[in-house]
């Protein structure tokens, strides 16, 4: 039989197109971007990939769907800021999570602030993000170099080490946390003898610079690096002998690092963190769900609580904008977050101020000896507590063009 095509096109038009309902609900699109093969994917890595999944899952959207991918920016800002390009401009990712590695992520801030989209950054330590280079598109969640060098730094010189010797990777995170350090020690009346920067990434071999820095006479081996150089330069500093008469200052240490480093090397060394997973019943009922749901290969580091906690906090604020509003505007989903108090089960509450920095307590831990540890990850004691307010820069002074 013939049909006519015009009558065809009639009939086709006047039946009504049914779909299905899942496919009115808009979705809130996430990209993970961290390091999943190089120094710092124990760091971040899949547990950071881990834990937005868990923040997901606990949040339990209504009105939405959640997507979350991930991708390996290498430690390279060149291929970071190509995969956010990408996938802002072609695959609809409305928030970036994670970022570790300074440069990458300024790289990144700057991209999704052109294209008024979220950065969740947890990984990076550069006070530049609530500070010179601060934006509406960005909060800054778990640590900075300011939290680090004035907490582990202050320490360590109250301990006795008055005279540093500092090993540093070259570049943006590296060279603030020594500039950083280096203040605070000097302001308590000490000294820095000499330091010496590497190239990062693909530094192995820290043998020349341990030698430097044992030649120095310095009390402290002030490490500003993290991930496995940082391990690295603490196994290497052992063979070398420098432990028995240099005082290893990790700056930017995990408790995953204790444990792949091991109690024995790591005894006695003392690290600052926002998150650790034995702090309270909240911090163990959320590790306990990760463990259980995600199934990630170590427990989670301050890191990777952090994509945790902004990625739950920004889709409280995600629900309360409404979806389709926070997709349209980055920079009015931020500015939500700001006006919502921050609280989650691993940094309990808070706020974010205005220059994206949120604000939670920071904790000095130092790392149990052999046999005083209860479990595999029962790896350390808390010293001390600071109250978020006294943890980060002060607002006023940071140079944010956001704070009025």
């Amino acid at each position: 039989m013939l049909i006519n095509r015009r009558a065809l096109l009639a009939t086709s038009a006047a039946i009504p197109l049914v779909r299905p309902a899942w496919a009115q609900v808009p979705t809130i699109k996430l990209g993970v971007l961290n390091d999943q093969s190089g120094v710092y994917s124990d760091d971040t890595g899949m547990t950071s990939v881990a834990c937005v999944r868990q923040a997901v899952e606990d949040f339990k959207a209504d009105g939405f769907q959640v997507e979350v991918i991930y991708a390996d920016h290498q430690n390279k800002p060149d291929i970071g800021s190509n995969i956010v390009r990408q996938w802002l401009d072609r695959e609809g990712v409305d928030a970036v999570v994670d970022v570790p590695t300074s440069s990458v992520a300024l790289a990144v801030n700057q991209i999704c602030r052109e294209k008024n989209k979220v950065h969740l950054n947890s990984g990076a330590a550069t006070t530049d993000l609530t500070g010179a280079q601060c934006t509406p598109n960005t909060v800054h969640w778990t640590y900075d170099t300011y939290m680090l060098s004035k907490s582990t730094g202050g320490a360590v010189v109250k301990s006795g080490g008055d005279s540093w010797y500092f090993i540093t990777a070259d570049y943006a995170f590296g060279q603030q946390l020594q500039r950083d350090t280096a203040k605070v020690v000097q302001a308590a009346g000490g000294k820095v003898l000499g330091s010496a920067s590497y190239p990062f990434p693909g530094t192995s071999d820290f043998s020349s610079f341990l030698l430097q820095a044992q030649a120095s006479g310095a009390k402290v081996l002030g490490l500003a690096n993290s991930g496995a150089d940082t391990i690295n330069c603490i196994k290497q500093a052992n063979e070398f002998g420098l432990t028995p008469t240099m005082k290893i200052a990790a700056l930017l240490f995990y408790n995953s690092n204790v444990h792949a480093l091991g109690q024995e090397m790591s005894r006695g060394m003392v690290m600052t963190e926002s998150f650790y997973w034995d702090l309270n019943d909240r911090t163990r009922a959320f590790t306990k769900r990760l463990m259980s749901t995600q199934k990630p290969k170590q427990y989670p580091n301050m890191v990777q609580a952090g994509c945790y906690g902004v990625t739950l906090h920004y889709l409280k604020a995600v629900a309360s904008l409404g979806a389709a509003a926070a997709k349209a505007d980055g920079r009015a989903a931020v500015a939500r977050m700001k006006d919502l108090p921050t609280d989650d089960d691993a940094f309990g509450a808070g706020r974010v101020r205005v220059d994206g920095r949120t604000l939670h307590p920071s904790y000095l831990l130092e790392a149990k000896a052999p046999g005083q540890n209860k479990g595999e990850w029962d790896l350390l004691n808390v010293v001390a507590t600071t109250p978020g307010e006294e943890a980060f820069r002060p607002e006023s002074e940071g140079g944010c063009s956001l704070v009025k």
